[in-house]
């Protein structure tokens, strides 16, 4: 698991970069999803293969609940980590699979959702980046990524989230409305999609899931926006590489065709 070395006032620390996958089969609108075929692999295989892919990261592991996930996942000769059948969250999930693996507080985990399986590697690395130790910020612990929306029905779509951040790239707010809105019909602007990637100290990661719910939070139904309302820092990175995730059974269609494109 060891992936990074540190310096500390002359002595060298380890420090361990994990991606860890939620992975859940139960679904209200596509039950079964990490087990459904794309390209002839299970969804969840898809995943973990690009993650695994990534240059940065030495350990990928999927967290799940359920034996079916977990039997595919040895069956391509994966790692996986059995978890509570009780978490409302894949954040939940992966913060028992970090306290089951004994990490440190300065370790990096990774919380990669198992329906994007045309996540570029390349992703994985640049989301990791903001929080290495030589270059983090200071009182930021968590990172996400954010593509510059090319399809214009995206930006409407409220299934696609937007973020806006100030001009140091600090998340200020995630939407599933269009932000920002233009008053002007002659308004020209860039709007970026999230891309659903975080990464995050295990040290933050414990005390994310400590904070109650916000009010904001629930109202949009994301849980990003817990960090913000209790006055934490989001660094958003902007990637080249878009992610598009598996929602319903249709979507497979459309994600072969780009995987035969690519």
């Amino acid at each position: 698991m060891i992936n990074a070395i540190r310096t500390e006032k002359g002595k060298q620390i380890i420090m361990n970069i994990v991606a860890i996958i939620p992975s859940r089969y139960g679904s209200t609108r596509f039950e079964g999803k990490p087990l459904a075929l794309i390209s002839g692999k299970p969804m969840i295989q898809q995943v973990y293969e690009r993650v695994k892919r990534a240059e940065g990261i030495s350990d990928v592991l999927v967290a799940t609940d359920d034996p079916r996930i977990s039997d595919a996942v040895k069956g391509f000769r994966g790692e996986v980590v059995m978890t509570s059948g009780e978490h409302i969250s894949g954040t939940d999930r992966v913060a028992e699979a970090v306290r089951k693996m004994g990490l440190s507080p300065d370790d990096i985990v990774v919380n990669v959702q198992g329906d994007q399986p045309l996540l570029d590697p390349r992703c994985v690395d640049e989301v990791v980046a903001p929080l290495q130790p030589h270059i983090r910020d200071s009182g930021c612990e968590m990172s996400t990524l954010a593509f510059r929306i090319l399809d214009e029905n995206e930006i409407t779509s409220p299934k696609d989230v937007k973020v806006v951040f100030d001009n140091n790239g600090i998340a200020l707010y995630f939407s599933r409305s269009a932000i920002p809105h233009g008053r002007d019909a002659s308004a020209r602007f860039d709007t970026y999609k999230h891309l659903g990637v975080y990464a995050y100290t295990q040290r933050f990661l414990k005390m994310f899931r400590a904070l109650p719910e916000g009010r904001l939070e629930a109202i949009e139904k994301l849980e990003q926006l817990r960090v913000i309302e209790h006055g934490h820092k989001i660094r958003v990175k902007i990637t080249e590489y878009d992610s598009p995730e598996v929602d319903l059974p249709e979507d497979i269609g459309r994600i072969e065709r780009l995987m035969s494109e690519a």
